[in-house]
């Protein structure tokens, strides 16, 4: 008899064969892509008590405003960070952790609203380091290198894939344009700031530059997106086979480091400095470390070579996808170079993935390579990001390091380690709020915070479609009165007069 708590990371035998995988993943009541059947009615909410302590399940109300000082009680809670609490309490103020730990030994301040989290499990929210939401475009084919190009320009802050985000469990996204170049533009991180204050209290965000993670100077953070592989290959001007891709990468990196030097040899005399070249510009902050690059590759010939470029010219890395990674993890341990896996449940994709392991996260764990995960959604739908983990520990991960993959090693690669990642004091209240342990297959994200507000919570009806799919999840604007019939016409929905 199946353990049904446990069925993703300690199932019989099958995960040479994904397609079982997800037969049992979708009959133990996963969300299944492509899933036509109507969505069952949201689960029935709890009111808020008159008490003092009032149940997690209480609806957010965007009418009100958010207590300021509330305390989690009575659940167990994951901090990623030590160990898991089995009776804690979680303390938020101000957007901030003020406290997390042990029931008995965490105070709770006289004024704080209490809220029962019994039988619940808070860990912190998901940090996935590469995704398409946002409906983003980046460079075009007018070359294949464009390190210019703003990801930020092109995302759309009502694009439906942002609430099927949060209803994952996610909070932190790394947002990038594609893989179809050898250097296709920067990228941009974000917190999924769903809901803010406005002077009528909590609405719905409707602008990108809310969302952006910044620096100390108020600049958004990003990274560079890079490829090798097929995916950036193509007829002129774009390269046609691997090694001229790496010639030109070469070529563009030899570039900024003249202009680097021009820029420095013009420090005290203005008047002497070149043009300004914003994809130059793009790539000195590459050379300074200010900007990491985020790095396609698959094929293990793919990943030694961006191995040499790096070891070359000294630019900070993340190796993602990484299919064939287990083939060379001493080589990727020994450069201390990080990994972003994508873990995929389901046969088919590109030829340069045939050889994917699900056990690349243990085999580099075990080399001793930080390891995070990334769901490069739509290729794994936001939704089910919590498998990735699972199923890398059903293929030999530990529990801790697949957790730890899902969080924290990605807030490092991001470099947003003492911000998010992790349940810990002075950290954002990024959390979220499980129906049961992360790694089993019937567990539900019921709530998902973001800086100490909840910016969803599957008991409401809205919140629940986008969780679970069905007509209208994904759009982006929901039609509304005289032309909601005329907008779903086109799409065979055209209700009935009667």
């Amino acid at each position: 008899m199946l353990n049904k708590t446990d069925l993703i990371a300690h199932p019989p035998s099958t995960f040479k064969r994904p397609w079982l995988g997800v037969l049992l993943l979708t009959l133990g009541g996963g969300l299944a892509i492509g899933q036509v059947t109507a969505p069952q009615a949201p689960p029935a909410s709890i009111p808020a008590a008159p008490s003092p302590v009032i149940a997690v399940e209480q609806p957010l109300n965007l009418a009100a405003p958010l207590p300021q000082t509330t305390a989690f009680i009575n659940a167990r809670i994951i901090p990623v960070v030590g160990d898991e609490i089995e009776n804690g309490t979680l303390i938020i103020r101000d957007g901030k952790i003020t406290a997390v730990g042990p029931a008995d030994s965490t105070p709770i301040p006289d004024l704080a609203v209490k809220v029962d989290a019994a039988g619940k499990i808070l860990m912190p929210g998901l940090v996935d380091t590469h995704s398409h939401v946002g409906g983003v475009n980046g460079a075009d084919g007018s070359a294949p290198i464009q390190p210019s190009i703003r990801v930020y320009d092109a995302i759309n802050p009502f694009d439906a894939g942002f609430r099927r985000a949060v209803s994952g469990g996610l909070t932190t996204l790394n947002i990038m344009p594609g893989s179809g170049h050898l250097m296709s533009g920067q990228t941009v991180y974000v917190k999924l700031r769903l809901i803010v204050d406005s002077p009528a209290g909590p609405v719905r965000n409707s602008s990108i530059d809310r969302l952006f993670i910044t620096d100390d100077q108020g600049n958004p953070m990003g990274g560079m997106k890079m490829a090798n592989g097929t995916n950036s290959q193509g007829p002129a001007p774009f390269p046609g086979t691997r090694a001229k891709s790496a010639a030109l990468v070469r070529e563009q990196f030899i570039r900024a480091i003249e202009y680097k030097a021009k820029l420095t040899a013009a420090k005290d005399a203005p008047d002497k400095a070149p043009p300004r070249d914003l994809a130059l510009e793009a790539m000195v902050e590459v050379l300074d470390h200010k900007r990491v690059v985020h790095h396609h590759t698959h094929r293990a010939d793919d990943i030694m070579t961006v191995l040499r470029l790096q070891k070359e010219f000294g630019f900070r890395v993340v190796l993602h996808h990484v299919s064939e990674a287990w083939k060379v993890a001493p080589e990727i341990a020994a450069a201390k170079i990080p990994c972003s896996v994508i873990v995929i449940d389901s046969p088919g994709g590109k030829l340069e993935a045939a050889e994917l392991q699900w056990e690349t996260g243990a085999t580099l764990e075990k080399a001793g390579v930080a390891v995070a995960f990334h769901t490069d959604d739509w290729i794994t739908d936001s939704r089910l990001f919590l498998r990735s983990a699972a199923l890398a520990v059903r293929a030999g991960m530990t529990r801790a390091g697949a957790l730890r993959a899902l969080t924290i090693e990605g807030a490092k690669i991001l470099d947003l380690e003492p911000r998010v990642g992790s349940l810990e004091v002075g950290k954002d209240a990024d959390f979220i709020v499980l129906s049961g342990d992360p790694l089993s297959v019937y567990t539900k994200v019921e709530q998902t915070w973001v800086d100490g507000t909840k910016v969803f919570d599957r008991s409401i009806k809205e919140d629940y479609l986008y969780a679970v799919g069905g007509y209208g999840a994904g759009n982006p604007l929901k039609p509304y009165m005289c032309c909601e019939e005329q907008a779903t016409s086109g799409l065979g929905y055209l209700r009935s007069n009667n």
